[in-house]
């Protein structure tokens, strides 16, 4: 299945990165957030990539054209030094990567992204889609499985939130009827991941985000459904999220390696 890869916003809650690069091209570790949630679909031999560029493409665009697989993988270095070294990999990661770098609007939602490369995706019956800002060790292809038996046009991941905040019920006068913190309080959210059939472009109109009208038709007609995951996920939104990413990769804990985890 061809993979859409939302990687277009202006990343505001990142501003100590987003005014020189896009959101996710923040490093975790040495490599971007987009570079290990393409590795993850790679895993699962999904590698034909749509990437819907918008702000900062540009720095998208060079860092695959300049990718270079020795600086991110082992290899054996023979020569003197000169232009006649000799280079074996000793392995690989993007060798088999199909990328179509789309341009699709520097200020445009989400909704607008995906409309504006339905073109790339008119043979696809199924095609996979993404945030490109959460990391996961979802068994990806359980999702898809499940996405295909309920053979509906659109399905989505819901995880457990991984923000910390208290969710407040209030009663009359501002009198506080409950406070709960929303990991004990039975909150699924809508975690990015998409398996989508093409006919949900017969349910999108120019210039609508995909989770607000589109997906409100959906559900009118009994045609959206939701796989649930209660394992790790993280969404790099803030500084402090890539913080604890950060901590994990070096720690040698990085649940989302699922090519090294062998987590299926």
């Amino acid at each position: 299945m061809k993979v859409v890869l939302f990687c277009g916003g202006q990343g505001m809650r990142m501003r100590e990165y987003s005014d020189t690069i896009p959101k996710p091209m923040v490093p975790i570790g040495y490599r971007p957030i987009l570079w290990n949630v393409m590795r993850y679909y790679a895993h699962y031999g999904h590698t034909d990539f749509i990437l819907c560029l918008g702000h900062r493409g540009d720095v998208i665009k060079s860092y695959f054209l300049n990718y270079n697989e020795a600086i991110s993988n082992d290899f054996v270095l023979e020569g003197n030094g000169g232009n006649q070294n000799k280079i074996t990999l000793l392995s690989t990661d993007i060798h088999n990567w199909k990328i179509t770098f789309a341009d699709t609007g520097y200020s445009s939602n989400i909704g607008q992204r995906l409309y504006a490369v339905r073109k790339y995706l008119e043979n696809e019956k199924y095609f996979l889609a993404s945030y490109a800002d959460g990391l996961t060790d979802m068994p990806l292809d359980q999702s898809i499985k499940f996405a295909q038996k309920q053979d509906k046009i659109a399905t989505f991941v819901s995880v457990r939130p991984s923000q910390s905040f208290h969710l407040v019920e209030v009663g009359s006068n501002g009198h506080v009827i409950d406070l709960k913190h929303v990991t004990d309080a039975g909150v699924w959210i809508n975690g990015g991941y998409f398996v989508l059939k093409n006919e949900v472009f017969n349910y999108m109109k120019e210039g609508e985000e995909l989770v607000y009208e589109p997906f409100q038709r959906l559900i009118k007609t009994k045609q959206l459904v939701t796989y649930k995951y209660d394992g790790f996920f993280v969404s790099i939104d803030t500084f402090k999220e890539k913080q604890v990413a950060d901590d994990m990769y070096t720690s040698g804990n990085a649940p989302w390696e699922v090519w090294k985890n062998n987590k299926e």
